[in-house]
């Protein structure tokens, strides 16, 4: 009687790739720490230098918070604080109001004309700053014979308003999307008058988009420079643009980093009470 030996996995052409699998899951972890360790550094250094009592970036002299209590005392930093805050707070207004009602009239389009509007409205946000803030600056020259004194606070927060608005709209849009299409006409039969139905009705079924509008235009207003560069004037400066100035010069001082450090903080718990609040309200749901 003839014996017939098992043939093993291996002789099938099984290779055993474990130790590779393994390789690769500690290899990705330590791909993922390092681009966020990258990604987070100038944030991080921004934050260590905040607390530096010496004023040069080559040496660490004691721990401090002095930066801190002197970031409003410094003359010129508060005041491209407080222009930056202006401008910033104003366009972001201007087009989370403009954008909202704008996102509402391209919803209600045919789709053909709901494309070719959304293909102009894309165009800012895909163009290069530098030749946004350079077309920008012609056209606001142009304005000059009329409005001699343009180029300033009116030419930044216009500027400002041209590359945030699309962002509103493209952040409201989608919760439009979820919306029924019938919300209008149903506040129309129950008495309500078109401007009403918008401000009552609409606004606050889209509430989440514009709010998330609304953040990423500041976020994109404040921490400008390439567009807010070429449309500002008249010695008007936000802190972006003293920044740039003042870099390699006494004038540059360390509270600026203590207020950037505010700022960072500011923004990110804004993000973590946003986050926390939306997650509470699906499990109530």
């Amino acid at each position: 009687m003839i014996e017939y030996s098992k043939a093993t996995i291996e002789e099938y052409g099984y290779k055993d790739r474990r130790f590779l699998k393994k390789v690769y899951r500690i290899s990705t972890k330590v791909l993922v720490v390092a681009v966020i360790f990258l990604m987070y550094l100038p944030v991080l250094t921004i934050a260590l230098q905040s607390f530096n009592s010496s004023s040069e970036l080559s040496s660490f002299g004691s721990f401090t918070f002095k930066w801190y209590g002197q970031i409003f005392r410094h003359p010129m930093l508060a005041s491209a604080i407080q222009n930056t805050a202006i401008v910033s707070l104003t366009s972001t207004i201007l087009a989370t109001v403009l954008g909202t009602f704008i996102a509402m009239g391209i919803y209600y389009l045919f789709p053909k004309a709901k494309q070719q509007i959304l293909l102009l409205n894309n165009i800012p946000i895909l163009n290069a700053d530098i030749v946004t803030g350079i077309s920008l600056m012609l056209v606001f020259s142009l304005l000059l014979p009329v409005f001699p004194y343009i180029f300033g606070l009116p030419t930044l927060i216009l500027a400002h308003l041209f590359f945030t608005l699309p962002y509103v709209i493209l952040s409201v849009l989608p919760k439009l999307g979820e919306v029924d299409p019938n919300l209008m006409d149903a506040a129309a039969d129950l008495g309500l008058k078109p401007i009403k139905s918008l401000v009552k009705v609409m606004v606050p079924a889209v509430k989440a988009g514009i709010f998330s509008g609304m953040l990423l235009a500041f976020t994109m207003s404040v921490d400008d420079f390439v567009v807010s560069y070429y449309t500002t004037g008249n010695g008007y400066d936000n802190l972006s643009i003293w920044i740039y100035g003042s870099i390699g010069r006494k004038s540059l001082t360390p509270s600026v980093y203590a207020f950037s450090t505010l700022l960072t903080l500011g923004t990110a718990l804004v993000l973590l009470a946003v986050n926390l609040l939306s997650k509470r309200k699906v499990r109530n749901k």
